[in-house]
C-alpha cells in the first residue's frame, strides 16, 4: 500500500507568506519564495524532509520575482522585482549577482536552456538579455545577447535542440542530394534568419518569447530577433510539441492558438478554440508532451483537451473518497515519470488522479484517470509542483509549504502476529492468538519491519531496532547501526545484507555468522524466511536456501543462477521459499522493466524449474491437475491475461502456496461475450506445489475490494491488510467499505478514544470455512482429502477424512465440491450431513444439461450464493440465474436478467416482482409491474378493492375497457345503475347496456342498442325478453341478428309463420334444415321447400325420394348437377331411368357413366344417335387394372366405343380407341372395306397415326 507522507519545511523565523515554489529536476532540492510585507522577502532552500539549508538563505528589502534551477547542477536563478538577478549554489550559498545596469524592472522572464549552458532573462520593461554560463555554472561576463521589444515580456521557452546526429553520416546523405541532410547545414542560409541548425554551434538555440500585446518572437543566440507570430490578448503560457513541430500559445482568457513551425522559422496558424473555464491568471495550465493540456481555475473539475484527437473531458472530485461538496480545484502539477496528476483544492486537499493508458480489443489506445483517496493537509491550497528523482510533490498551502512523498507501508505477518505501518513512524500491531492489539510509535521513519514471535523488529535505513513485548506494552531490548536493504528475522537471529555476504545477528548487532556468495552470484539484497529456512535473492539473479533449524545455518543448495533458466530476466523481484525449504517461487522483472507475467518454482532437490503463466491461465505443459476438460478451460479464461503482483507459502504447510495477480488494463477491461461474466481486478489464486504432481491449481477468489491486499497464509487463514484515509494530524481510519468486514475489526471510532484501528482482517479459506478453531488433525485431514481431490484421487481422499465425523467438517468438503466440481464426492458429503433437502435439490438438478447448472443448484444449497451466480453465468443459464434472484430477493437483478437475456420470462418475472412488492406493502410500484406483465386487468382491482376511491381514479386513467367493464360491474353489484351505464358505455360493453336496461324496463333502448351495434350476445337478450313478452316478430328478428337460427326456427314453427321459416332454415345448420324439412313433409305443403332443405342439408337420398314421389322434374335436375361417380351407383342408376322416361338422354348417359354402367350408356348413345365426344369417351374408358372389368371386358368395351366412333364418322377417335384395345390390324380393314380416294387417302393418315401412337407416345 503506497500513500504519501508530508514533511513541513522548517521556514525560519523571518520568513514570510510562501509564494514561489521551484524543485531542482533531479536533486531533492527545494527552493521557496517567501514576501514578508514588513521585512521584503527570502528565498530558502530545502532538503527531501523539509530540512532548512541555513547557508543558502537569501533575504532583500523587496519580493522575489522568479525562481529556476539549472537542469544540472544545483544553481538556482532568483528574479527579484527590482530587476535584480542573482545565481545561488548549493550548499554553500555562493551568491553571483547579474550585472545591475541590464534590467531595471520586475523580473517577467528566467528560464535556462536544456543543457543549462544559456540563462535568459526578461523583465516588465521588454528588455531580454541572454546569457552564458559554462560548465561549472559560472557566469560569463557580459550578457551574449540583448533584445529591447518595449512591451513587458509574459513568457518564453526554449525550443528543444534536435538530437545528436553523426556528421559523417549527414555529410553523405547531403552529397547524395537529401534535402533534410543539407537543411541541417548552413550551406543554405535562411531568408528569414536564425533558427538553423548547425552541427559546430553550440546549442542551435532557438527561444520563443512573447509579450503583454499578444506577439511572440523568435530569438537565437546570435542576437537575431523575428517576430514569429500575434495572437489576441496577453500570452500566458507558450508550449512547444517536438513531435509535431508544433507551437501552442494560450492567453490570459483561454484563447488556445496552435501554430505550425516550418523549417524556415516561419508560423502557420493550425487552429484557434476558445477554452472552458475561468480565465485570467488564476488558471494554472499544465502541458503534456502527449499533446494534453490541462487547467485548473477554481472550479469544481480541472479541464483536459486532448489537442491530438480532438477532445475534451473533465475530472471531478468523488465524494465517496472523502472530498467535501462544492470543493474547488486551484492548481494542478502532472508527473511524468509516474503518470500521476496532482490537483489542490480550497479545503487542503490534495487530489491524485493514475493514469492509465490501455488498448482496447480493436487495438485502439485510451487514456484514463482513476482518482485516489486524497492526502489531507491544511489551508487553501494554491501552489502544487512535482520534482526531483525522487518525484517528491512540494505543496503551498496558506498557512505552510510541505513536502509530499510517496512511501509503500511496511507490513509483516508471522507466527499469529502482524505488524502494518501507519504513519512514517508509527505501527499497528494485532496479536491473533492473545486477541490483543498494540500501537509502536518511534522516533525514526520505518523502513522495514520484521516480526518473531516475541520481538518486533524496525529499521530506518540506517539503524536495527529491536523491540520485546511487555504485557500491553513494547520495550527497547537492542539497537544496532546498520546500512543493509534487506532485513529477516528467525527466534533470535537477525538477518542483514552487505556486499556478497549476509550477516546473521543478535539483537544487539553482534555478527553471529556470516553467509557468503561470491562476485559472480552477486549481492544478495532480498531475505525471506519461512518456517526454519531462509531464502536468498541477489542482484545477479541467484538464489539459495539456508536451513535454520541448527546453531548455524546451513546451505541447503549452491547457488542457482536463474537467469540461466529463464529467458528475458532482468532482475529478481521477489523470492520466497516454502515451510520445508525444497521449494523457492520467484517472481521477475523483464529485461524491459515489465513485471513478468508468470511465477517460477525452483524445486532444490531435483534442481528444476516450473512456472505458472498467468498470461494464458496455464501451468507449464503437463502440470495440470484435471481431466475436466470444461474445468481446464473455465479456470484458463478467469486466469488470462493477468500478472502475479506478491507472492505466500503457507506458514506451516509446505505443499500450499498463494499469490495475487492482476489484471492487465484493469482499468478498461472487456467482457467476454462467450462467457458473459466480467473478470475482478485482483484475483487470489492458490495452488498446491509438489514433486510428484507439479503445480495443481486449488481455488480462485476476487480479493475483497475494501481491502489493501494479501499479508500472508497461514491455515486456515488468509491475512489481508485494510485501506486507510489518511489524514492530517495522524487522523487516520478504515476505508469506509471495510467496516463491520470481520470480527477481528471493531467498528470505527473518533480519533482520540481509538487513535490506530486494527488493520489486519482474516479471511477463512475456502476449505475451512466454519472450521477456523478446528484442531491441527482436523486442519491436515482437510488438507489432505483437498489435496487429493485436486489430483481426482477419491479413495486417498476418503481415506483421509474416514474418521471425521463433524457435520461441519462434512459441510466443508460439500463446499470443495463446488470449486472441484465433483457432484459423485458432494452427494457422499450431504449425506453425512444429513442434508436431504440438499440431496433431494441435487437429485432434481439432475435433469438440467449442463454440469455448471447443477453445481449451482449445490452451491446454493450450501449457502454458496457468488459461486452459484457465477456457474448459472458461466454455463448461460439465464433462466435459472433469473429463478436465483428472486429467490435470494435480488429483485432489480432478476428483472434486469429477464430484460437483457431471459426475456421469454420477462411477464412472469414482472409478476412475480408486482406479487412481492404487493406483499411488501409497496403498492404503487406493483401496480406499475402489474401493468408491465399485462396482468393489471384483474390484479389491480384486487389489489384495490379496499381503497375504492384510488381504484375509480386508476381505471379513469387508464382507459383501458376491461377495466371499464370491471367497474361497471362492481357499480352494478352496488346498485349504481346510472354510473354502470356509463361505465358500460365507455366500455363498449353492449350486452351489459342491453341487461341494465331491460331489468329496468326501457327494453325500446335496448332494442336500439341492438340494433345500432349488431352486437349478437344483445341481440340475443333483447330477443329472450320479447319472447318472454310473447312478442314473436321482434323476438324472431332479434334472434335472426344474433344468429341464434334454431331459436328463430322454433318460434316461426310454433307460430305456423312459414314463410320465414324457409330463409330461415336456409341461413342455418344442417340438423336445422332437416328439421324444417320434416315439418314440411309432415304438413304435406310446400313439398318443394322440403327437397331443397334435404338436398342442402346432404340427404340427397332422401331429397330424390321426395321428389320421384311429388314428381318434381326441376328439382331433379338441381339434384341430378351436384351428382358424381362417387354418388350412390343405385341412386345414380335410378335418376338415369328417371331421365330416360323423361327424354333427357344426355344427363340420363352422364349418370350411367357415373354409376360405371359403360354397355348401357354407350348404347343409349346408339339407340338415341348420341355424339360420342371426345370426354364422353374419356369417361367411359377404363384405366389398367380396373376392379370393375377385366382385361378382356375392358378391351371389349374400348371397341365398342370405337366402332361406335366409326359409325360416327369420328375416325381419328376411333383410331385412338382400337389402338388402345390392341387392334391395330382392323384399323386398315376397316378403311380399306372402302375404295374411295377419300377413304385411301384416310387410311394412310390412320397408319401414320397408329405408328406414332405405338412409336412414339
Amino acid at each position: 500500500m503506497a500513500v504519501y507522507f508530508d514533511h513541513r519545511v522548517q521556514a525560519p523565523d523571518s520568513s514570510g507568506s510562501a509564494a514561489l515554489l521551484a524543485w531542482h529536476s533531479s536533486q531533492p532540492l527545494l527552493a521557496v519564495a517567501s514576501i514578508n510585507p514588513a521585512s521584503g522577502g527570502s528565498v530558502d532552500v530545502y532538503l527531501q524532509q523539509g530540512e532548512h539549508v541555513e547557508l543558502c538563505h537569501v533575504e532583500r528589502g523587496f519580493s522575489p520575482a522568479l525562481l529556476r534551477w539549472h537542469p544540472t547542477k544545483p544553481l538556482l536563478a532568483v528574479g527579484w522585482e527590482t530587476g535584480e538577478t542573482l545565481l545561488l549554489t548549493h550548499p554553500h550559498g555562493e551568491q553571483t549577482l547579474l550585472p545591475q545596469n541590464t534590467h531595471t524592472a520586475c523580473i517577467t522572464l528566467l528560464e535556462w536552456s536544456f543543457s543549462g549552458a544559456r540563462l535568459v532573462t526578461g523583465d516588465e520593461a521588454g528588455v531580454l538579455a541572454l546569457w552564458k554560463v559554462d560548465a561549472r555554472g559560472r557566469l560569463h561576463g557580459n550578457h551574449v545577447t540583448k533584445q529591447q521589444y518595449n512591451k513587458p515580456l509574459t513568457t518564453c521557452i526554449f525550443r528543444p535542440t534536435p538530437p545528436t546526429e553523426d556528421v559523417a553520416m549527414l555529410a553523405k546523405a547531403a552529397v547524395s542530394g537529401d534535402e533534410d541532410a543539407l537543411d541541417k547545414f548552413n550551406w543554405r542560409k535562411s531568408s528569414k534568419g536564425g533558427g538553423v541548425w548547425s552541427p559546430w554551434s553550440q546549442e542551435g538555440l532557438t527561444i520563443y518569447a512573447s509579450t503583454a500585446d499578444g506577439c511572440v518572437y523568435s530569438v537565437d543566440d546570435r542576437g537575431r530577433s523575428v517576430s514569429l507570430l500575434t495572437v489576441e490578448g496577453r500570452v500566458q503560457k507558450m508550449f512547444y510539441s517536438e513531435r509535431r513541430a508544433m507551437l501552442a500559445v494560450v492567453t490570459d482568457s483561454l484563447l488556445l492558438s496552435q501554430f505550425s513551425l516550418g523549417p524556415e522559422g516561419g508560423a502557420q496558424e493550425l487552429s484557434k478554440v476558445k477554452l472552458s473555464g475561468r480565465g485570467g491568471h488564476t488558471a494554472d495550465i499544465v502541458w503534456m508532451e502527449s499533446g494534453l493540456l490541462i487547467t485548473a481555475s477554481g472550479e469544481q473539475h480541472i479541464r483536459l483537451w486532448d489537442l491530438e484527437r480532438d477532445d475534451n473531458y473533465i475530472l471531478s472530485l468523488d465524494e465517496n473518497l472523502g472530498f467535501e461538496k462544492g470543493e474547488l480545484l486551484n492548481c494542478v502539477s502532472y508527473c511524468a515519470a509516474k503518470d500521476v496528476l496532482a490537483a489542490g483544492t480550497n479545503r487542503g486537499r490534495v487530489a491524485l488522479w493514475q493514469m492509465v493508458t490501455v488498448t482496447n480489443q480493436k487495438a485502439d489506445t485510451k487514456t484514463q484517470w482513476k482518482l485516489q483517496t486524497p492526502t489531507e493537509l491544511e489551508g487553501n491550497i494554491t501552489q502544487l509542483q512535482w520534482g526531483s528523482s525522487l518525484q517528491l510533490l512540494a505543496v503551498c498551502s496558506s498557512s505552510s509549504v510541505l513536502i509530499l512523498s510517496e512511501h509503500v507501508m511496511c507490513s509483516h505477518y508471522s507466527q499469529q502476529v502482524a505488524a502494518v505501518q501507519l504513519t512514517p513512524a508509527q505501527l499497528s500491531l494485532t496479536y491473533f492468538s492473545t486477541d490483543t492489539h498494540l500501537t509502536l510509535r518511534t522516533d525514526t521513519h520505518i523502513r522495514a519491519v520484521q516480526l518473531a514471535k516475541e520481538t518486533v523488529t524496525v529499521w530506518d535505513g540506517r539503524c536495527v531496532t529491536v523491540y520485546e513485548v511487555s504485557g500491553q506494552s513494547l520495550r527497547s531490548t537492542g539497537s544496532f547501526q546498520c546500512d543493509s536493504v534487506a532485513l529477516a528475522v528467525h527466534e533470535e537471529n537477525i538477518y542483514t545484507v552487505e556486499p556478497n555476504r549476509v550477516q546473521v545477528r543478535t539483537p544487539q548487532g553482534t555478527v553471529k555468522q556470516l553467509l557468503t556468495f561470491s562476485e559472480a552470484e552477486g549481492n544478495p539484497i532480498m531475505l525471506d524466511v519461512c518456517g526454519s529456512y531462509l531464502a536468498v535473492g541477489t542482484d545477479a539473479a541467484h538464489v539459495r536456501v539456508f536451513d535454520l533449524t541448527r546453531r548455524e545455518a546451513k546451505p541447503l543448495c549452491n547457488a542457482k543462477n536463474m537467469a540461466e533458466l529463464i529467458p528475458d530476466l532482468g532482475a529478481l523481484r521477489s523470492v520466497k521459499c516454502n515451510a520445508s525449504g525444497n521449494q523457492i517461487s520467484i517472481l521477475i522483472t523483464q529485461i524491459n522493466g515489465r513485471p513478468d507475467h508468470r511465477v517460477y518454482f525452483y524445486d532444490v532437490e531435483m534442481d528444476t524449474l516450473s512456472h505458472f503463466d498467468f498470461f494464458t491461465g496455464r501451468p507449464l505443459s503437463g502440470l495440470s491437475q484435471s481431466d475436466d476438460n470444461q474445468r481446464s478451460r473455465d479456470n484458463e479464461l478467469e486466469l488470462a491475461g493477468r500478472y502475479p503482483v506478491s507472492q505466500f507459502w503457507d506458514q506451516s504447510e509446505p505443499r500450499l502456496f498463494v499469490c495475487e495477480s492482476l489484471l492487465v488494463n484493469s482499468e478498461f477491461h472487456h467482457v467476454d461475450q462467450s462467457h458473459a461474466t466480467e473478470k475482478v481486478e485482483v484475483l487470489v489464486v492458490t495452488f498446491f506445489v509438489t514433486q510428484e504432481h507439479g503445480l495443481l491449481l486449488q481455488d480462485t477468489h476476487p480479493k475483497p475490494p475494501a481491502l489493501q491486499g494479501l499479508l500472508g497464509l497461514d491455515t486456515p487463514y488468509y491475512y489481508y491488510t485494510c485501506k486507510l484515509l489518511f489524514r492530517r494530524g495522524g487522523v487516520f481510519l478504515p476505508d469506509p467499505g471495510e467496516q463491520d468486514m470481520d470480527n477481528d475489526v471493531s467498528p470505527s471510532t473518533p480519533a482520540a478514544v481509538r487513535p490506530s484501528p486494527h488493520m489486519v482482517v482474516r479471511r477463512a479459506l475456502r476449505d475451512f470455512i466454519g472450521l477456523e478453531s478446528c484442531e491441527k488433525p482436523t486442519r491436515d485431514a482437510m488438507l489432505n482429502f483437498s489435496f487429493y481431490l485436486t489430483i481426482g484421487d477419491m479413495d486417498e481422499a476418503f481415506r483421509a477424512i474416514k474418521l471425521i465425523k463433524s457435520e461441519a467438517v462434512w459441510e466443508n468438503m460439500a463446499r470443495m465440491c463446488v470449486k472441484s466440481r465433483r457432484l459423485d464426492v458432494a452427494r457422499v458429503c450431504l449425506g453425512n450431513m444429513g442434508n436431504a433437502r440438499a440431496a433431494r435439490a441435487l437429485r432434481e438438478a439432475e435433469k438440467e444439461p449442463e454440469l455448471e447448472a447443477r453445481i449451482a443448484v449445490l452451491a446454493t444449497q450450501l449457502g454458496m450464493l457468488e459461486d452459484a451466480e457465477r456457474l448459472y453465468r458461466s454455463c448461460g443459464r439465464f433462466d435459472l440465474l433469473n429463478k436465483f434472484y428472486q429467490a435470494a430477493g435480488r429483485w432489480q437483478q432478476a428483472v434486469e436478467m429477464a430484460e437483457t437475456h431471459d426475456r421469454i420470462h420477462l411477464r412472469t418475472t414482472y409478476y412475480s416482482y408486482a406479487q412481492h412488492l404487493e406483499a411488501m406493502g409497496d403498492k404503487s410500484l406493483a401496480l406499475t409491474y402489474y401493468e408491465r406483465s399485462d396482468t393489471h386487468r384483474f390484479e389491480v382491482p384486487r389489489m384495490l378493492m379496499e381503497d375504492t376511491l384510488s381504484l375509480e381514479i386508476y381505471i379513469n386513467k387508464m382507459k383501458d375497457k376491461s377495466l371499464y367493464k370491471w367497474w361497471g360491474h362492481y357499480l352494478e353489484s352496488q346498485s349504481d345503475m346510472e354510473s354502470a351505464l356509463r361505465f358500460y358505455d365507455y366500455a363498449q360493453d353492449y350486452l351489459s347496456q342491453v341487461r341494465v336496461h331491460c331489468y329496468l324496463g326501457n327494453i325500446q333502448k335496448a332494442s336500439e342498442i341492438a340494433n345500432e351495434t349488431g352486437n349478437r350476445a344483445a341481440s340475443y337478450h333483447v330477443a329472450r325478453q320479447y319472447e318472454g313478452q310473447e312478442k314473436i316478430s321482434q323476438s324472431v328478428h332479434f334472434y335472426t341478428r344474433a344468429q341464434a337460427y334454431n331459436n328463430a326456427i322454433r318460434l316461426c314453427k310454433e307460430n305456423n309463420m312459414d314463410e320465414q321459416l324457409m330463409n330461415l332454415a336456409l341461413l342455418s345448420n344442417p340438423e336445422d334444415m332437416m328439421d324444417t324439412a320434416c315439418y314440411y313433409e309432415e304438413k304435406g305443403a310446400h313439398m318443394d321447400r322440403a327437397v331443397m332443405l334435404y338436398h342442402k342439408a346432404g340427404h340427397v337420398s332422401k331429397a330424390l325420394e321426395l321428389a320421384f314421389a311429388t314428381e318434381q322434374f326441376a328439382a331433379l335436375q338441381l339434384i341430378a348437377e351436384d351428382l358424381n361417380e362417387n354418388s350412390d351407383p343405385a341412386l345414380l342408376s335410378r335418376c338415369s331411368d328417371f331421365f330416360i322416361k323423361h327424354s333427357q338422354y344426355q344427363k340420363a348417359v352422364e349418370l350411367l357413366v357415373a354409376a360405371k354402367k359403360y354397355h348401357d350408356a354407350l348404347q343409349l348413345c346408339l339407340d338415341q344417335n348420341l355424339t360420342i365426344t371426345e370426354d364422353l369417351a374419356e369417361r367411359m374408358t377404363v384405366s389398367r387394372g380396373s376392379a370393375h372389368l377385366t382385361e378382356a371386358e375392358r378391351k371389349e368395351l374400348l371397341e365398342r366405343i370405337a366402332d361406335s366412333c366409326m359409325r360416327q364418322g369420328n375416325y381419328h377417335l376411333a383410331t385412338k380407341k382400337y389402338t388402345q384395345a390392341g387392334k391395330k390390324i382392323k384399323v386398315c380393314h376397316k378403311f380399306n372395306y372402302k375404295n374411295t380416294f377419300m377413304e385411301i387417302k384416310n387410311c394412310t393418315f390412320i397408319i401414320l397415326h397408329i405408328y406414332y401412337t405405338i412409336h412414339v407416345l
